[in-house]
């Protein structure tokens, strides 16, 4: 069997394999609207100014909105939502922290109802934070610059996502995780985000991991992904090496990128990223910015 054929055969098991162990959770024929309400959320500082807060999201479908800006608070914003069963509970347990959508049991096959509303705004404080995010099929929009992010985990299913470090982050972070599924996700500014260690997973889908901002140290980078498209981009004049694992991708660079076998280079004289990639198939991109 040539190339070709192992390729298709591949491939048809990757997709086959990811439509089994997808999961959406989006609203069914049966779920009834009513008026829209407005959950005002406002979760107060820890006594401990030097505690970490342990902080968990869960969020199924709609559209997640994250920013800082929280004063005197370590949450605050509001939850507007227009059935009943999507009404958000806080449970508060000493230095635990959890802001839950409420669930809906799902029958028959799901789809998506325009008229549904669950609309998650929430802004948060500067003082040290444990933040995981665990999301299903929405919409996210995270500024997470300036704040003081002790470590972030995100796991989300068929997703759209824009999360950027536009600041550096206050603190160093101990660790940075993602896993999602078939989706759109941006990670910009990861150079301020002041962690070492960056772990992706992901999917299907299109995903781009943007190094710009301050870096505090080296870092080390594992992206692991399906049959998807990848962008890598660094800043011009930082170093940094891409070691790709599959010979089942296509590689493109735009910039002063150097190959020598399954590594690419970037010469630079500030810290160095070290990234290394395994795709099971698809297009990998190696960009460099100004």
């Amino acid at each position: 069997m040539n190339r070709k054929y192992i390729f298709i055969a591949i491939l048809v098991i990757a997709l086959a394999g990811m439509a089994c162990s997808i999961t959406i959770n989006l609203p069914n024929p049966q779920v009834k609207t009513g008026p829209t309400e407005t959950e005002n959320i406002d979760v107060p500082y820890l006594s401990d100014r030097q505690a970490i807060a342990d902080v968990t999201l869960h969020f199924g479908a709609g559209t997640l909105d994250l920013q800082p800006g929280a004063t005197n608070a370590l949450i605050s914003g509001s939850v507007k939502y227009n059935v009943a069963d999507f009404k958000p509970t806080i449970s508060i347990d000493s230095n635990n922290i959890s802001i839950e959508q409420g669930n809906i049991q799902l029958t028959g096959i799901p789809y998506i109802n325009t008229d549904i509303i669950n609309d998650w705004s929430l802004s948060l404080g500067d003082r040290p934070i444990s933040l995981v995010i665990k999301a299903g099929a929405y919409t996210g929009n995270y500024e997470l610059g300036g704040l003081s992010i002790h470590s972030l985990s995100v796991t989300d299913g068929a997703s759209k996502v824009d999360l950027s470090f536009s600041e550096p982050n206050k603190i160093e972070m101990t660790s940075l995780k993602y896993s999602t599924g078939a989706s759109s996700v941006s990670l910009s500014g990861l150079g301020n985000a002041n962690v070492d260690t960056v772990n992706f997973n992901g999917g299907a889908g299109n995903y781009t991991l943007d190094f710009s901002g301050q870096l505090q140290g080296d870092m080390t980078v594992n992206i692991e992904s399906g049959v998807s498209s990848v962008t890598i981009i660094v800043p011009t004049g930082t170093s940094a090496q891409v070691n790709t694992e599959s010979s089942l991708i296509s590689v493109n660079t735009s910039g002063a990128w150097e190959k020598t076998g399954n590594l690419y280079q970037v010469s630079g004289t500030s810290y160095t990223i070290s990234i290394k990639v395994r795709m099971g198939a698809g297009s990998l991109k190696l960009e460099t910015s100004r």
